[in-house]
């Protein structure tokens, strides 16, 4: 069984004491693809170093997360703009707007996100978007960049089934993780409904992780809880679902 981790921080400071063992681990699971967001500029040696240990496992992205577009944000773009220029990455990401942690920068958080999904265009790279508290400005944002070469993946989606169908619209797949295992996460009652083609396995690790680990550090060989989980949703085996959603990443990521 080969499972995709779309979306894991492996470089986080939470896993500095176990590192190795924790992606050993995760490999020994299934799980044999991480696919690593970026956050600012202070990250991405961490990113190179990880890369450097674990050539065939992982995959780089490279954007500014939207909770870290601050006053210096057009220094950060520019350091984006530099490492895209310099060598491959996988996707653009992750990028959006969170209005959680930070409501004054709105402005720039959306000049932020739609340069960066201009960036996903002429790289003809796929985005991972962020969005909290935000649907409406990160659709607005879509709508805005709308274009038949931009395509990508809805990080840790957690919206409604009208917004699913919103963001599948959008050429987005639905990045599922341990929200979907919560008693209140909601999304597990209108899941079924989505198309599994539709569907990317992630984590979000350390964050998020899923029940019986909830309030926890997440590790990516927690996917395996996940898998199950929609297994049990969608009446398939977990190799099923193993199979369809590592598809469905090799559709947005091109391996």
């Amino acid at each position: 069984m080969t499972i995709t981790d779309t979306h894991t921080h492996l470089y986080a400071e939470d896993f500095d004491e176990d590192r190795n063992e924790m992606i050993q681990r995760a490999i020994d699971a299934g799980v044999s693809r991480f696919f690593i967001p970026a956050i600012d500029s202070t990250f991405t040696q961490g990113m190179y170093d990880l890369e450097k240990c674990y050539p065939e496992n992982i995959f780089l992205m490279m954007g500014l997360h939207p909770t870290h577009v601050k006053d210096n944000y057009l220094d950060e773009l520019q350091h984006v703009e530099e490492e895209l220029a310099k060598r491959k990455f996988y996707a653009v990401g992750e990028i959006g707007i969170d209005l959680y942690w930070d409501k004054n920068h709105l402005q720039e958080q959306k000049k932020a996100f739609s340069k960066q999904i201009q960036l996903a265009k002429q790289y003809k790279l796929p985005i991972v978007i962020h969005c909290r508290e935000a649907f409406d400005e990160v659709f607005e944002v879509l709508e805005e960049e709308k274009s038949s070469n931009l395509f990508g993946i809805f990080h840790c989606f957690s919206g409604t089934y009208e917004q699913a169908l919103q963001a599948i619209s959008h050429n987005m797949k639905l990045g599922i993780g341990g929200v979907v295992t919560f008693k209140n996460g909601k999304i597990d009652q209108f899941l079924n409904q989505i198309e599994l083609k539709h569907i990317v396995l992630e984590t979000d690790s350390p964050y998020l992780a899923p029940v019986p680990y909830r309030g926890k550090r997440n590790e990516s060989s927690y996917l395996v809880n996940v898998v199950d989980k929609l297994a049990a949703i969608y009446n398939l085996s977990a190799e099923e679902i193993a199979r369809i959603t590592t598809m469905n990443s090799k559709a947005v990521f091109g391996i």
